[in-house]
């Protein structure tokens, strides 16, 4: 007698669920939502705040030589989405390993009319248009629109320090007699600085050109900037 005023009761649960559940669950798969989920819809998806890139302010404006003696701008850029960085031929430390995070970046654009590289030397009394485009050969640079730098000393030391506020200094007690930073700036088609933020939603300037995730992140953002 107990047994089958379980079966009842149990019946009874049952069809209480399905008056409620059914029309539920067949309003979710007419509108394509079974697979949805607070939990889910999170997984994997980016809001247009998270993914938009930051916009720092206008890069500062520079015209120097470049490998072909050929005058070369920040308007020379305009319109095209480009990495700056700062370095020297004769560098024996972090310079190698920046060149071959370059080469890694123009692989991945190359052909893409709209992106380009600028590496401005600190050493433009070693590095004159020839050296730089010597180097470039030696690197194996394929983009017409990566230029190689060189000018006036002060003018690419205040460009440096003072304009971007990445840090470059000679120094005769390392090695290679310059410092310099190992951070690429990120420049879109309007000639504005822009990066993406931090853990804690500060602003990361420039990205780490010695560090795979770095350059990983930068060639990310790119793609963003390309696709603006």
């Amino acid at each position: 007698m107990f047994k089958n005023k379980s079966y009842i009761g149990i019946s009874f649960i049952i069809l209480i669920f399905g008056i409620y559940a059914i029309p539920k669950i067949v309003d979710r798969v007419k509108n394509g939502d079974v697979v949805k989920g607070n939990r889910l819809d999170n997984v994997g998806a980016k809001t247009s705040k998270e993914t938009k890139l930051l916009t720092i302010g206008a890069a500062p404006k520079f015209e120097l030589t470049n490998q072909d003696n050929v005058k070369v701008s920040n308007q020379t850029y305009k319109g095209k989405v480009y990495v700056l960085e700062f370095f020297f031929t004769t560098c024996p430390s972090i310079c190698p390993k920046m060149n071959m995070s370059m080469l890694e970046i123009e692989k991945t654009f190359f052909g893409n009319p709209n992106f380009g590289i600028v590496s401005i030397t600190i050493d433009p009394k070693h590095d004159t248009p020839q050296v730089l485009k010597d180097h470039a050969k030696l690197l194996g640079v394929k983009s017409s629109n990566w230029n190689f730098l060189t000018g006036d000393r002060d003018v690419i030391m205040d460009l440096s320090n003072k304009g971007f506020n990445l840090y470059a200094g000679a120094n005769d007690k390392v090695s290679g007699g310059f410092e310099h930073s190992g951070l690429f700036a990120l420049i879109d088609k309007d000639g504005n600085i822009r990066c993406r933020k931090d853990e804690f939603g500060n602003p990361n300037i420039y990205y780490d050109g010695l560090d795979k995730k770095g350059v990983r992140d930068i060639q990310e953002d790119i793609k963003i900037l390309l696709a603006e």
